[in-house]
């Protein structure tokens, strides 16, 4: 966990808890202890700035404990995993097998230098989170504006905004002119807000707080002047970096079943060893001596040893394998923890939807129009609602105007580059203006024939914008565009379809009510022809006499491939919840189109205040839609959902999100437009801001943890053969052992490095998503695991020990007895990989023998290994082998076969008799 380092003030801010939004701007002064006169003519005087930088610190995030790069690499050794891993290598270096040693650890140092190049440069979103902060800040000084650094800024300065500013610190403001700002980043909110002076309720919502600028967000419109209220860490992006840096991040689900899989394993193999060791020297009375070594055989016969090895490289492959799929992983466990995920929690904003407007509705007198297509690209038809076929505009009068209005009362602008359309302004009027190309108008063309001569801007005073144009045919229109309330008391008349008619207020509300209902932002369109010697535009000139021409619906629709994504998910049996700062309404809308489980239902921020959790988390199981929330918001589900059991998967691209997806079980950032605090603070981030790709992630890590689940029954009958072996002959009475303790880790290491790593590359079986996510309380083996396990190892015990006692028999001397048994152990796991490729499907068929073609090089590679051991001189000196014939190697294809055989048959069996539920409980 981070920890947080002292602010640069010598004491906390004691203000930073008033509710600033809730006072007014003399209460605010007050607060402040300046008098609001003085400064809003002179500002604050370099005496008052000394006293506050003294008293309150810079305008600076504190800084995180960073780890040095030393000791981020020292903690890619601190996992379960490697611990085992260097277990075995210390074992096997105290048995003097130095070679195998040697790759162990070479194994230990590749993994900490993998780990430590994916985790990059920070492990937290603090220093990306301080990026964001503004450089530079205009402020009233002594009478005098000043550009100063947004670090120097205290509270009480007053700070003047304008069009593209980034907010240099928590503000106040007490003066505005048509002042919108872009707060996606904390709230979600896809659009600008309109910013206005007075105060709001105390409850409101970080979003609905008109009347505060907050740090780190974008100014896009208009002026505005304030007085600093909130610096550092007392600012809201400031309280959002607190939050992630105290935020534990989780153990993941494989790592807690390997820790529990780990102890049992030691315990059980220390148990077995002392039992062996008694019964020796009690028993057949051998010196403590040769039963120490026989034990310490058997200790080294069933560890794994290439275990922890396999199941890192395997994770390595499934990071691979998601980086092509768009998917690129910062932290190697979280690969199979997407495997597991139960819920997601995804982001509206830019995560579901595409973060552009969308103009999806036209409603003109007695005729309604939908649109196709999203974003900003003009493909796409509009069609009547009364038909399926495009329409043709000449044939509708009334809709012809409306569109021609709302491209020339329009300051935005469409450009494409490299196939992909953007606009330049604001995003609304950037949707007006596609919906005017997708109605085949050429803009061009219209702004010349219809040359603008004056403008009213909008402001948020007044809620609309007017432009004056004349054509060069001696007529001249005013066109106008506001909020449909505000513009239907401008009206008198509507147009229809046939003529001009008196305003008929009752339909129009009933429309913008039927809009508003489907999550759409509503505009109205008017217009009004006015003399042509008309050169000046005056809001005398738009009060009254206005003629209503439609209603558009604007939406930020979702994005196609999510939709296909939440159905996906919903058949892999996991919930995707949208948890998002836009209003109920609009995130219900959006919820419908996605066809969430529960897009009936919605609860809001300020719903959440007033349930304590014992009452929420009855219900975040089933709700799935979350608006109006905040970063503790999101944190707080989080961690219910984590209470039930839940592994979550949280989505985001905001600063806002931060805290939420580093205390989420997999973090997903979106690279293209999520914030480097997002991305930071993530897990995994998606290339493409494809919330699709989330689903082929989750195939992905539920396929690695197959592999791995498979690696484990192939690996663990050999090491359980092995023990069966040694215990086996000293329950015997054997003096010699059938194999010695070199042989042993012959054979652990050379089939895990070849045949057990052919498994991490096998593909996707067709039904993983088609199963639910596995319960991650559950074992890493299930008992027919276990059994598999055990059923496999005494019939490679039983194969090994019978072909070791049959040459015994034959006359054959002890170097090749062990010989044959060896080689007959190797060839068990080479015929046992096949049949460990599905863990209950039929592997006798083309595609169970030949569908991973490493597992053929694999069985090649191993081949020529077993050749050089048993035919080379210096790997006869090393390991104790010598030749064997023909018919040695006939017999033990012959017995070694029928591991395939009898597994293949115990599958046929279980599928044909056990029922479905038992095969679902413990095959998925």
């Amino acid at each position: 966990m981070s920890k947080v380092v002292a602010s640069t003030s010598p004491k906390p801010y004691s203000q930073a808890q008033l509710q600033w939004h809730a006072m007014t701007p003399e209460q605010t002064f007050e607060a402040l202890e300046i008098s609001q006169v003085t400064a809003a003519e002179q500002g604050l005087t370099k005496a008052q700035i000394q006293q506050r930088l003294a008293r309150f610190g810079t305008n600076e995030l504190a800084a995180a404990e960073g780890k040095s790069p030393l000791m981020r690499f020292l903690a890619q050794f601190h996992n379960v995993l490697i611990y085992v891993l260097i277990g075995a290598g210390v074992m096997t270096a105290a048995l003097q097998h130095w070679i195998d040693a040697g790759v162990i650890f070479a194994v230990v140092l590749v993994n900490a230098i993998i780990g430590f190049i994916q985790e990059g440069k920070a492990e937290n979103a603090l220093k990306a989170i301080r990026q964001m902060l503004s450089s530079n800040a205009i402020v009233l000084r002594d009478g005098k504006h000043l550009t100063v650094k947004a670090g120097n800024l205290v509270p009480g300065d007053i700070v003047l905004l304008q069009s593209g500013d980034k907010v240099p610190a928590d503000v106040r403001l007490f003066k505005v002119k048509g002042l919108q700002v872009q707060e996606a980043a904390l709230t979600g909110e896809s659009l600008a807000i309109s910013k206005d002076t007075p105060l709001v309720d105390e409850q409101a919502v970080l979003g609905d707080r008109l009347c505060m600028a907050y740090s780190g967000t974008i100014v896009t419109h208009g002026q505005a002047t304030g007085v600093v209220v909130a610096t550092g860490m007392s600012t809201q992006i400031g309280h959002i970096s607190a939050l992630v840096a105290n935020v534990d991040s989780v153990t993941t689900p494989l790592l807690k079943q390997m820790a529990q899989f780990g102890h049992w394993l030691t315990l059980g193999i220390l148990v077995i060893a002392a039992v062996n060791f008694v019964f020796g020297v009690l028993v057949h009375g051998y010196s403590m001596t040769d039963m120490f070594l026989a034990s310490v055989s058997l200790a080294v016969a069933a560890i794994p040893e290439g275990l922890p090895a396999i199941m890192t490289i395997t994770l390595a492959i499934g990071v691979q394998r998601m980086a092509k799929r768009n998917a690129i992983i910062r932290k190697l466990p979280a690969v199979e923890t997407l495997g597991a995920v139960s819920v997601i929690c995804s982001d509206k904003t830019g995560t579901l939807t595409r973060n552009e407007m969308t103009l999806s509705s036209i409603a003109c007198y007695q005729q309604a129009f939908s649109l196709s297509g999203a974003g900003y690209d003009p493909h796409g038809d509009i069609c009547a609602n009364t038909s399926t076929a495009p329409v043709q505009l000449e044939q509708y009068p009334v809709l012809q105007q409306a569109l021609l209005a709302a491209v020339l009362c329009n300051d935005a602008s469409l450009s494409q580059e490299n196939g992909q359309w953007s606009v330049s302004g604001d995003p609304m009027e950037g949707a007006l203006l596609t919906a005017g190309l997708k109605a085949g108008l050429d803009l061009d063309f219209e702004a010349k024939a219809y040359p603008r001569t004056d403008l009213i801007p909008f402001e948020s005073e007044h809620k609309f914008m007017a432009s004056l144009h004349h054509s060069h045919h001696g007529k001249a229109f005013i066109y106008l565009k506001g909020a449909p309330e505000k513009v239907l008391d401008m009206c008198s008349s509507q147009q229809s379809s046939t003529g001009e008619s008196p305003i008929d207020t009752g339909y129009w509300l009933k429309q913008i009510e039927l809009l508003a209902e489907q999550g759409q932002r509503v505009l109205a369109i008017a217009a009004k022809q006015v003399d042509h010697q008309q050169r000046e535009l005056d809001f005398e000139h738009v009060e009254q006499g206005m003629v209503m021409l439609g209603l558009f619906g604007l939406i930020d629709p979702p994005r196609e491939e999510a939709i296909a994504a939440v159905a996906r998910c919903a058949k892999a049996g996991i919930q995707v919840k949208m948890i998002t700062g836009d209003h109920g309404i609009t995130a219900l809308a959006i919820a419908k189109q996605l066809k969430l489980a529960n897009s009936s239902q919605v609860l809001t921020g300020q719903e959440l205040d007033d349930l304590d959790d014992e009452k929420l988390a009855q219900q975040v199981l089933n709700v799935d839609v979350f608006a109006r929330v905040t970063p503790e918001h999101k944190l707080r589900l989080v961690r219910l959902l984590q209470e039930h059991g839940l592994i979550v998967a949280m989505t985001g691209d905001g600063v806002n999100d931060a805290p939420a997806l580093k205390r989420a079980d997999v973090g997903t950032a979106m690279g293209q437009n999520g914030t480097e605090a997002a991305k930071e603070a993530a897990e995994m981030v998606l290339a493409d801001d494809n919330f699709a790709s989330i689903s082929h992630a989750v195939e992905q890590g539920r396929t690695v943890y197959d592999n791995i689940k498979k690696a484990i029954i192939f690996i663990l009958p050999t090491n359980g053969g092995e023990a069966l072996i040694v215990l086996a002959a000293v329950l015997m009475g054997f003096t010699q052992l059938p194999m010695t303790p070199v042989q042993i880790l012959w054979v652990n290491m050379i089939t895990a490095v070849t045949l057990a790593l052919s498994l991490a590359f096998e593909p996707s079986e067709k039904s993983v998503m088609h199963r639910p996510p596995r319960n991650a309380a559950d074992p890493l083996l299930s008992g027919y695991l276990l059994w598999r396990i055990g059923f496999v190892s005494l019939i490679l015990m039983l194969g090994t020990f019978g072909l070791f006692l049959w040459e015994q028999a034959q006359g054959h001397d002890i170097t090749l007895a062990r010989t044959v048994a060896v080689n007959t152990l190797v060839m068990f796991e080479i015929f046992y990989l096949f049949s460990a490729r599905y863990i209950s499907a039929p592997v006798l068929n083309w595609r169970g023998l030949t569908g991973n073609y490493y597992v053929l090089i694999a069985i090649l590679v191993l081949g020529l290994f077993q050749l050089l051991f048993t035919y080379w001189s210096p790997m006869q000196a090393l390991f104790g082998t010598a030749d064997l014939s023909p018919a040695m190697w006939g017999r033990i294809l012959l017995v070694s076969s029928s591991v395939l055989l009898l597994v293949e048959l115990e599958k046929t069996l279980i599928r044909r008799f056990a029922s479905h539920a038992w095969q679902k409980r413990h095959l998925s």
